[in-house]
């Protein structure tokens, strides 16, 4: 057979059909119509697809009154939530003010996204120049705390990124936060709440807030649009917490306002009142009554100064300027007519009213004909300094009012009442109080279990702790960073730690004792000395027999040491400080610190 034979051999077979092989294509397809049918690839993807979880790291401001800041972190971004300070308790020797720690924000730095500020107290904003010279990052906020705050960085040599924001108006911040800021009352100018959209759910965080019915800008708080947030879901809630132990409502604004308006009509008097620099609206108020009284305005006080002009830059204060005097020309004009608005109103060493107080400020002497008025209430630990400061003013023959006697001031923050509303209008999921010490916290998170809320759906954390939040819930995970205070001293930022404080206090409690000595190690005996050198133990011209029984005391200690062979400094110094401590105790039940000071010869 020929190959073209063969040829036409192949072509006829394959084109005829091949009955076994189609019967058992049809087995196969019969089989296959039985059998389940595979996913897709991109629907196995999507199954595999891992939940959204969000972390909440506060960094500042859970057990304690300050130092507010909050970190909302989703895979490689992160949020921040304002960035304040607190001043020192009575027991931090020397500390100007306290920070947050910074390292876990540094360690993350290039996952920040941006800072967004709810108000322009210093507790909220006090710490930003110390976070910017670790990091530059984006700050968001309105008109007026960001005035604030660049003031604050050009004290410190520090520009900013600032990104002006309008209540009412979303923005995003990297690309998983959008956030809406919802104005709100409070004490201050420019106070907004945030609605933050993650990919885990809604967050919102209340900020500082009271709820005013009667504001003095005009601007209540909008409860609606706060309804329709809680309408379309809440995650969790993060809300204010200082006045939660307080009953009923915080007062208006606008009862100061009637207060001061009744005593200043009744007064002929030269009137200083003191009130917080950075509360616009009550400045505003002082300065309408006075110009309704016939009365000219003064200010006193650097920051004061710094804030009125900020605030009439951006119209915040309006005033005209015939009615503004310079405080240093103010000796011109009779009592009846002049108002001085000044610093000073938690009784602040250094601040322009204690100054006045004690005849120290160059432009003010306080008078019996003086009216001097106390627009606030003394913030806690702060009421003996500003007792002093009031007993002086009526020592030299003052009428002072204050908070105990008028109305002269309101709070800035929700008390129980508002606090109620504020969570049935948002209606969260999960809440977790902020900005409180414990006792605030607590009760607050009890008041959300009144109102409804499931105890495992509230969340009490401590600074540094996380809590993280996805569609399968949300949980505790404790200290992710540290969040210990940072110690401020002058120019100096955590340099001071607990063992500084620590002799601070002995050093404040009993004093320092100094023993000086010169030794010759190699001879085994004394050169000269020891002599003892007393600051803050005892008087050494009234104690002679006290330090000279101490000297010997010492002499004997080093001589012992040295017939020993000790050949050790340290060893030395630490027989003379034991030693001596026992003694001095059992002489003076005091316990100074001893610091030993050898020279070798």
């Amino acid at each position: 057979m020929g190959d073209k034979e063969k040829k036409q051999i192949k072509r006829k077979n394959k084109s005829q059909p091949n009955k076994k092989a189609d019967s058992e294509k049809k087995t196969d397809t019969r089989k296959s119509k039985s059998a389940p049918k595979k996913q897709p690839k991109k629907a196995k993807q999507q199954a595999k697809k891992p939940v959204p979880e969000v972390k909440v790291i506060p960094l500042g401001g859970l057990g304690e009154i300050g130092k507010n800041m909050t970190a909302i972190e989703y895979n490689n971004e992160v949020l921040l939530i304002d960035c304040g300070l607190s001043f020192p308790d009575d027991d931090m020797f020397g500390i100007d003010k306290v920070i947050p720690d910074f390292d876990y924000l540094v360690n993350s730095d290039k996952k920040i996204k941006g800072l967004i500020i709810t108000h322009g107290h210093e507790d909220h904003i006090g710490a930003i120049p110390y976070l910017l010279q670790e990091l530059n990052i984006p700050i968001y906020g309105l008109k007026f705390p960001l005035g604030l705050i660049e003031n604050k960085l050009k004290e410190h040599g520090i520009r900013g990124d600032f990104h002006t924001i309008q209540a009412g108006k979303e923005f995003r911040v990297g690309r998983h936060f959008t956030i809406e800021p919802i104005r709100i009352t409070h004490s201050i100018a420019d106070s907004v709440c945030y609605s933050i959209k993650t990919p885990a759910g809604r967050v919102f965080h209340t900020g500082d807030f009271k709820i005013d019915y009667t504001p003095v800008d005009g601007n209540p708080i909008d409860s609606s649009r706060l309804a329709q947030i809680g309408s379309d879901g809440v995650m969790l809630l993060m809300a204010d917490s200082p006045n939660v132990v307080r009953e009923g409502y915080t007062h208006s604004e606008k009862v100061v306002g009637e207060t001061l308006d009744g005593i200043f009509r009744r007064s002929n008097k030269r009137i200083i009142i003191a009130t917080f620099s950075s509360n616009v609206h009550r400045i505003q108020k002082i300065i309408d009554i006075a110009l309704q009284c016939g009365r000219k305005v003064a200010i006193s006080g650097r920051s004061m100064i710094n804030v009125v002009d900020l605030a009439r830059e951006l119209g915040y204060i309006k005033i005209p300027d015939s009615k503004l005097i310079d405080l240093n020309k103010a000796g011109n004009i009779p009592d009846k007519e002049l108002v001085v608005i000044t610093t000073g109103s938690q009784g602040e060493p250094m601040s322009a009213l204690a100054r006045m107080a004690s005849n120290d400020h160059k432009a003010v002497n306080i008078k019996s004909n003086d009216m001097v008025i106390l627009s606030s209430t003394p913030v806690p630990g702060n009421e003996l300094t500003v007792a002093n400061v009031v007993n002086q003013l009526v020592a030299k023959g003052a009428e002072v009012i204050y908070s105990d006697i008028a109305e002269t001031h309101v709070s800035g923050h929700a008390c129980k009442e508002e606090l109620k509303l504020m969570h049935s209008l948002i209606r969260p999921k999960y809440f977790m109080p902020v900005h409180g010490e414990a006792r605030h916290l607590q009760t607050h998170a009890d008041l959300a279990n009144e109102l409804g809320m499931p105890r495992e759906n509230i969340f009490i954390l401590n600074n540094g702790d996380q809590l993280t939040l996805s569609a399968k819930g949300a949980s505790k995970q404790e200290k992710v960073a540290e969040a210990h205070g940072i110690f401020v001293d002058g120019l100096g930022v955590g340099d001071v730690g607990n063992i500084v404080l620590r002799d601070r206090k002995l050093l404040s409690e009993s004093g320092l004792i100094i023993v000086v000595a010169s030794i010759d190690k190699k001879a085994g005996m004394i050169v000269s000395g020891p002599d003892i050198i007393s600051r803050g133990f005892v008087y050494v011209r009234e104690n002679e027999d006290l330090i000279d029984a101490a000297c010997e005391r010492a002499e004997s200690i080093i001589i012992d040491c040295l017939a020993k062979n000790m050949k050790d400094w340290n060893g030395i110094k630490t027989a003379v400080r034991e030693g001596l401590r026992k003694y001095i105790y059992g002489k003076t039940e005091r316990s100074p610190i001893i610091l030993p000071i050898f020279m070798e010869v």
